[in-house]
């Protein structure tokens, strides 16, 4: 038996991806224990009529689960905790930089690096001084605090992680952890607590989750993970990559792209029975 657990975001309404993603981390918990997760970081965005929506959507699928249901935006001390505990350890680093200013050095550099999302940072401020930092930050400048990529590499040494039965993802099951896969990722913002990186190891630590399942896509997350897991002394989960739900381009359902959402569904006619048969074909 699992603790596993499903964590969307409430900045729109669920559709047949999640419903999946759902059905199939409710499926894994094999009797166990299934958490519902609300990842509300992005105060932006991020609406409690979303939240609400999710909950029914979920509701009619047949899911339960077990509560309180978590939620992000009540955590914030939490995450500094584990942020002031990685900068102790000198992993963690100001950034100055805007997301304008950090596209035009990738543009002016005839090698920059990629990861799994494309060209990664490039380093710009993990050269500054102690002088140059803190004069920035004494003159107001914003900025957000990155993980030192090189540094974490040679303070967690070798690491692996399980991809059980990832056959749609990988053709292998142990795979070799890459710390700088994202580069220096960000673990927080001025206008964000912690990244998706930090708050989901110290989430799922937190709520005793054994078994991460989730869509493919966020398989190359997993190298990342692992480093902050192992800086930070949390518990190793296992992983179990599933495969996506795609339009009829092929495309991955998203939520930008408009992708027909479980509720429209639902007001078309369709059983939570037909959705999972669907789903089930798909």
């Amino acid at each position: 038996m699992f603790v596993t657990r499903f964590a969307p975001s409430p900045t729109g309404y669920l559709h047949l991806g999640h419903a999946f993603a759902a059905i199939t981390a409710h499926e894994a918990a094999q009797g166990g224990r299934f958490l519902l997760r609300i990842e509300d970081l992005d105060a932006s965005r991020s609406r409690e009529t979303f939240v609400e929506g999710i909950l029914d959507d979920l509701s009619w699928l047949g899911l339960s689960w077990a509560e309180p249901v978590l939620r992000q935006s009540t955590r914030a001390s939490i995450y500094g905790s584990a942020l002031r505990r990685l900068e102790a350890m000198a992993l963690v680093y100001p950034c100055f930089c805007t997301r304008a200013e950090i596209a035009a050095e990738i543009t002016r550099s005839a090698e920059a690096p990629h990861g799994p999302d494309g060209p990664i940072y490039p380093g710009t401020c993990r050269q500054l001084s102690i002088k140059e930092r803190v004069s920035l930050k004494n003159s107001g400048a914003t900025y957000a605090l990155r993980l030192h990529s090189a540094k974490a590499a040679e303070h967690v040494g070798p690491l692996f992680f399980e991809n059980a039965g990832g056959g749609s993802c990988t053709a292998y099951d142990r795979l070799a952890v890459n710390p700088g896969a994202f580069g220096d990722v960000v673990l927080a913002r001025k206008d964000a607590p912690a990244s998706y990186h930090l708050a989901v190891v110290v989430d799922d630590a937190a709520q005793g989750v054994t078994l991460v399942t989730r869509g493919c896509d966020l398989l190359p997350s997993t190298h990342i993970q692992r480093v902050l897991q192992r800086l930070l002394d949390l518990p190793i989960p296992k992983y179990a990559h599933h495969r996506l739900i795609r339009d009829d381009l092929g495309r991955k359902l998203s939520k930008r792209d408009g992708s027909r959402s479980i509720r429209a569904y639902r007001a078309a006619g369709v059983s939570a029975a037909e959705m999972v048969a669907m789903l089930k074909r798909a």
